[in-house]
């Protein structure tokens, strides 16, 4: 068959003007645009370029991910998203596609993208002249009775031509004969049938039987033709024709309706006798599809299910029955047979357009999918509503195209609580009972850097000995970004500051990877106890956030100082020795060991003991605080010159101590003698007048001092004596010592258990300095020439590991304290 030129079989293609449509949530659907093309083209045949007719570009299809979409269950056609054509995919048999349905119309869509748009596209399949008539026999057997009037009609059954409009059966030809001529009585554009008429009487005895030909051309160009042979075979007289109760019988029928279910009964009747009465049924020019889905009883007319009865393929059906007497004379009837729907499917959903992943920052109304929703079935059951799950931030809305849906943002995401959702999308209709169709839509929020790092804790305590070595781990820090990838990356840095005089990264780092805290340098407790930075944690989003904690490092002592003595100084050239008359009684305070140590906690808690006495039964040292006392009376048969030796021990876990060497005379009183000071050295003057100005303000000072001293003693006296009757009527046994005021027996203050109630000092004034000022309080005993060293501040004194010893101030002196001018001073509680 020659190749039909497709500009001649196709009409031309169909635009609307206006193909844009604004439709909810910026989704566009456009009205269909029109195609036609030839059935049984080859695959990859044109149907036509849609560039033009969307008004688009050939980067702008690959740009929006355009997508074919097909309504039916195969893909027949094809798109090229870089040239725009929309070929065939394969060849399409428009009989099988559509039977005899006109016109027969192919629904497809395409789905662009940024912005989202979709285009309806119909195609139209042309009829091609490529079946030709058919009749159901190669031969109908016809009995005519003789004596059959003239004009006699007998209906013929008529071929089938798959082909519709001018490719089908236009007419019915008829090969010449003398007694019967062909018409066709009513034009009919589905089913053209022919009735053959009797022109002249027949005669059996003349001529028995005719043969003719019977031609059904179609209108196709080329023409097609069916040939059929008629044998007409002539009977006796059969004056009757059967008769059916209806000419027209109209049924309802449920679709899948069971086999051998009744679908109705047909009826007829003759009016002879015998076997010209005698009627059988039969289906007169049926289809196909009607004797494959239904049986007809030939002696009782009954007509029953024999396959499957589906509304979606077929929803009526014509049968055409005819009812035939023994003598070869039939009727005929039709059955107009209509198929009522039932719910027996249920509906389909079709994802047209996914966006998966959605960050999470999405605004509400966001389109995130658009899909479909279509049912087979018809009325209510074919109406479908569709749901979503509850609790969940997103909404259905349905678009102005029938059976669309947007799937769109209704609340705010937090990736951190729910990464991710498994929609359930529900579809169901209105029919009875109820189909329901799901369709599980996986949607994932991606991440936005919208969470800064948190610290574990809100502040750090770290701690770290001293005299440690550089670059030492100490501890760490630890932020949590419950973001992901880069958003969720924490770096650590440390924040500027000065810790003292130097800036805090001297003294501290930390790595910006893991949040180690080192520390870079040894550190001293006694210069430096403890110090506060700022750490700052950020993620690596864009923009980055941060926090800030605060880090405090604590540094712990060591026991790394020995004690230190104040008093007695053991750097004196000349160390001064403690009097102690022989009249002294046991507990006599001798003199007090003060020392201290630069630790701190139990490292300066400090003990003493004697180490070595020249009669150690003699003295004893209070292991609390440093009080040298003696043991006994002292007798004359003692040493006059004595030599102690104090260890000073502090009570770190590896201990250290200091030793202190004390010399004792025993003496017999206060004399004159061992009162006098030994004359300061001569020493040079940067000039006359320094020299002057010294003595000058030594004698200032010294009557000021005198007037001062003079009005206290006086009261200070009076209270002395008050006391020390008092002491005596209690203790009339007590000794008192010569030329000096008597000592209690016990020492120690009730207060702090350091100093006694009473005791005697003298004010030493120096001379020969400019500097001159009060140098320190001593016991009322004779005091040589000592050396001070430099004080190095005011370290803290501790002579009891309870914190309960004295602290004496002691002034810083230039240098050796050349001479002293003593005064003496008793100092009472009261």
């Amino acid at each position: 068959m020659e190749r039909l030129d497709r500009e001649e079989i196709c009409p031309r293609r169909q635009i609307l003007s206006f193909c844009l449509c604004l439709c909810l949530s910026g989704a566009v659907v456009c009205e269909s645009l029109r195609y036609s093309v030839p059935e049984e083209e080859k695959s990859g045949s044109l149907v036509a370029n849609i560039l033009k007719d969307l008004n688009l570009g050939a980067e702008d299809l690959s740009a929006r991910r355009a997508r074919l979409v097909s309504k039916s269950s195969r893909e027949y056609f094809q798109l090229n998203p870089r040239s725009g054509d929309l070929t065939t995919k394969e060849a399409i048999d428009r009989e099988a596609l559509c039977g005899r349905v006109s016109p027969c119309l192919l629904q497809l869509e395409i789905v662009l993208e940024n912005p989202l748009q979709l285009q309806r596209i119909e195609v139209r399949i042309e009829d091609v002249n490529d079946n030709a008539p058919k009749f159901s026999k190669q031969e109908f057997m016809l009995e005519i009775p003789e004596q059959i009037p003239a004009l006699t009609r007998f209906p013929l059954e008529g071929a089938q031509d798959s082909d519709i409009g001018t490719n089908g059966i236009q007419s019915y030809a008829l090969s010449p004969n003398e007694h019967f001529r062909l018409e066709v009585p009513i034009p009919s554009e589905v089913d053209k049938y022919a009735e053959l008429v009797l022109d002249h009487p027949l005669d059996r005895e003349e001529e028995a039987e005719f043969n003719l030909i019977l031609t059904a051309p179609d209108g196709g160009s080329p023409q097609r033709t069916g040939t059929t042979q008629i044998h007409i075979h002539v009977l006796d007289n059969n004056d009757n024709f059967p008769q059916f109760t209806q000419s027209v019988y109209k049924v309802q029928l449920q679709e899948n309706s069971p086999q051998d279910a009744l679908v109705c009964r047909v009826e007829a009747s003759d009016l002879d006798q015998g076997s010209n009465g005698q009627i059988t049924y039969s289906f007169s020019q049926a289809p196909a599809n009607v004797i494959r889905l239904f049986k007809l009883s030939q002696f009782t007319g009954e007509i029953t299910v024999m396959g499957i009865i589906d509304y979606e393929e077929t929803s009526n059906f014509e049968l055409n029955v005819k009812a035939t007497d023994g003598g070869g004379l039939s009727a005929h009837c039709k059955v107009l047979l209509e198929i009522q729907d039932r719910n027996d499917n249920a509906p389909e959903v079709t994802i047209v357009s996914l966006t998966s992943p959605i960050p999470e920052d999405a605004a509400p109304g966001t389109v995130v999918a658009l899909f479909s929703v279509q049912d087979r079935d018809s009325g209510d059951n074919g109406r479908t509503v569709c749901s979503l799950d509850p609790n969940v931030p997103f909404a259905l809305r349905a678009t102005l195209d029938s059976g669309y849906y947007e799937l769109v943002t209704q609340g705010p995401l937090d990736r951190e609580q729910v990464p991710g959702y498994n929609l359930t999308l529900r579809a169901s209709d209105r029919g009875s009972p109820r189909l329901q169709a799901e369709r599980l839509l996986p949607v994932w929020v991606s991440d936005v850097n919208d969470n800064p790092p948190v610290f574990a804790e809100r502040s750090y305590l770290l701690q770290v000995r001293e005299n440690n070595a550089p670059a030492l781990l100490i501890g760490s820090v630890r932020a949590v970004d419950p973001d992901t990838e880069q958003n969720g990356r924490v770096t650590y840095s440390l924040l500027p500051g000065r810790i003292g005089e130097r800036p805090a990264s001297s003294y501290i780092s930390i790595n910006s990877e893991t949040g180690s805290v080192f520390a870079l340098r040894s550190l001293d407790y006694e210069q430096l106890r403890g110090f506060q930075v700022a750490v700052r944690a950020a993620d690596g989003g864009a923009p980055p956030l941060s926090s800030e904690v605060s880090v405090r490092v604590v540094v712990l002592d060591e026991n790394d100082n020995v004690p230190f003595i104040l008093s007695p100084l053991q750097n004196s050239t000349v160390p001064a020795s403690d009097l102690v008359p022989r009249a002294a009684e046991a507990g006599y305070l001798v003199t007090k060991v003060v020392a201290v140590d630069a630790d701190s906690g139990q490292n300066a808690w400090l003990s003493y003991q004697l180490l070595k006495a020249t009669e150690p039964a003699l003295f004893t040292v209070g292991a609390q605080n440093g009080e040298v006392r003696t043991t006994r009376p002292l007798s004359e048969r003692d040493a006059f010159k004595h030599k102690l030796v104090i260890a000073v021990r502090d009570n770190g876990q590896l201990p250290r101590s200091a030793t202190a060497t004390l010399p004792v005379l025993l003496v017999e009183g206060f004399s004159e003698a061992y009162m006098q000071l030994p004359e300061p050295p001569r020493e040079d003057t940067a000039g006359a007048e320094g020299g002057s100005l010294t003595v000058y303000l030594v004698i200032a000072l010294a009557a000021i001092s005198f007037l001062f001293l003079g009005s206290g003693l006086v009261l200070v006296a009076l209270k002395v004596h008050k006391g020390r009757v008092s002491r005596q009527q209690e203790n009339p046994a007590s000794s008192h010592c010569p030329g000096a005021p008597s000592f209690p027996e016990n020492g120690e203050d009730s207060r702090n258990g350091s100093l006694c109630r009473a005791y005697h000092y003298d004010v030493c004034l120096t001379t020969g300095s400019l500097s001159s000022d009060f140098q320190f309080l001593g016991p009322l005993f004779p005091n040589f020439s000592v050396e001070y060293p430099i004080s190095q501040g005011n370290p803290r004194i501790s002579t009891a590991s309870q914190g309960s010893g004295n602290r004496v101030d002691e002034r810083e002196s230039a240098g050796q304290v050349r001479g002293s001018f003593c005064f003496p001073i008793i100092l009472s509680h009261f």
